[in-house]
């Protein structure tokens, strides 16, 4: 463990990215740039759950810590990703107190919640450390509940006040979708929605993340008091670097007819 839960705990501001072409070479490389977390993706990514394994393992020797995005709070998947070797997860699209007790619940152990016991896990090390594993869980384990639907907004307090809901994560493409100004990050109804989110986040004691589009906008962000900020993804450091090296390529090149 990387300690993440502490950190924000203890007040930091954390950055991060996604993670989702599945791969562990770019998950290496990510990691080993910088970064204090990285996200999985098993949600909208490309990867699959086989992949996972590898990805942390490439991630296991550099600083950061390995968040997982699962599809649903299906507790089977949220038992395996952890069992795997995931300091955290993230449930999308949670809708009500019961979505969000439901997840939780599969995250830790009995008497907490309902999460299974297996010792020979890669969490454990395959056993080596089992009981120091499970006896530390629960103050490891980040719990990330994303609210990104009208019915989240309409529960906030509820669901913040959970235990074992550490972040509320703030989906900014769906939750502009969901109020009608897809995209529209400056609107107004977003700008209250997100300081309803802090203000919930605040008063149970819990942090607050979000999703940047434009990486100068971190300072307004970490101005309101969110913790866990990300921005970029392995597909589009790809994208952005080989779409800049054509282009710089085809302005360097001659026309072999002339």
């Amino acid at each position: 463990m990387k300690g993440l839960k502490k950190r924000l705990q203890q007040g930091e501001t954390l950055f991060g990215c996604w993670l989702n072409l599945g791969s562990p070479v770019t998950a290496e490389i990510v990691g080993l740039s910088g970064f204090d977390w990285v996200l999985l993706d098993l949600e909208h990514g490309a990867g699959e759950p086989k992949d996972l394994l590898h990805q942390l393992q490439a991630l296991e020797h550099t600083t950061a810590a390995p968040v997982v995005r699962v599809e649903s709070v299906a507790k089977e998947r949220i038992h395996r990703i952890l069992d795997v070797g995931a300091e955290g997860v993230m449930c999308p699209r949670i809708q009500t107190v019961d979505d969000a007790r439901k997840a939780v619940s599969a995250m830790h152990y009995p008497p907490k919640g309902v999460r299974g016991v297996a010792k020979m896990v890669r969490a454990t090390g395959f056993g080596h450390h089992f009981e120091s594993y499970v006896q530390d869980a629960q103050e490891n384990i980040l719990g990330i509940l994303q609210i990104e639907t009208l019915e989240a907004m309409n529960h906030l307090d509820e669901i913040a006040k959970l235990g074992g809901v550490d972040v509320l994560f703030i989906g900014p493409a769906d939750l502009t979708m969901a109020l009608g100004i897809y995209g529209q990050l400056d609107h107004p109804k977003f700008v209250e929605a997100v300081d309803r989110i802090v203000a919930a986040a605040k008063k149970a004691g819990k942090s607050t993340g979000i999703l940047l589009f434009n990486p100068d906008e971190f300072p307004t962000y970490q101005a309101k008091g969110i913790q866990l900020i990300a921005c970029g993804s392995d597909a589009t450091f790809v994208a952005n670097g080989a779409g800049a090296m054509a282009k710089k390529l085809r302005g360097l090149r001659k026309d072999s007819n002339t």
